[in-house]
């Protein structure tokens, strides 16, 4: 359910046309963000980075607001997708965690810059929680699974989810501070955990 702080939000977005011109302005975007973050989002800036006139950010988007909130959109869906996708992969659930994991630190600048923009703007801040919402269901899904496979209880679930999202925004928001410092000896625990929960290798029992 999209929630009602962002629901005039999402009508204006979809109403907006999709073309070449539209997308390169989104990528100019986010690649300031990423960059420079959000005081570079201005109207020249933006069009100067997609090679546009300044003229089509206005005649696309009608405000940068309204651009940054079809930027956010794009963004936080493409990261739903591909955590659906990562967590859906054929391989270990310890393999598909450290991708997973590896994946928010990668993504972690722009994500961090959109909550930003987002805490002042109810709107924003709705459609990303609705978003971040969507990345929990998705996580939760694989971790229920993986832990009736571990032969954990249900109970584990909900907090295995809350801390993995806690630690691995952590880490990305470290990294983005030049520190990693124990990153890759928590990521081995880990490891060493989900080992250590494996079943024992069945042995064959000959003849008596």
């Amino acid at each position: 359910m999209t929630p009602a702080g962002g629901r005039d939000l999402v009508t204006r977005i979809s109403r907006l046309a999709s073309s070449d011109a539209r997308d390169r302005l989104l990528d100019a975007a986010e690649r300031l963000l990423a960059a420079e973050g959000g005081a570079a989002l201005t109207t020249r800036r933006i069009a100067a980075e997609a090679g546009v006139n300044h003229g089509l950010v206005h005649y696309h988007f009608g405000t940068v607001d309204d651009l940054v909130a079809a930027l956010a959109e794009r963004f936080a869906g493409r990261l739903v997708a591909l955590q659906e996708a990562l967590w859906t992969v054929d391989m270990t659930f310890a393999d598909r965690f450290r991708a997973a994991a590896g994946h928010a630190k990668a993504e972690g600048k722009v994500w961090f810059e959109l909550q930003a923009l987002a805490w002042n703007r109810p709107a924003l801040r709705a459609r990303l929680a609705w978003h971040a919402g969507r990345w929990r269901e998705v996580v939760t899904a694989a971790f229920a699974d993986a832990a009736a496979g571990y032969g954990l209880g249900t109970a584990s679930v909900e907090p295995l989810v809350t801390l993995v999202a806690t630690f691995t925004q952590g880490m990305a928001a470290e990294s983005l501070l030049g520190m990693d410092e124990g990153h890759d000896q928590l990521l081995r625990w880990v490891d060493a955990w989900l080992a250590s929960l494996e079943p024992p290798p069945a042995t064959s029992v000959g003849p008596g």
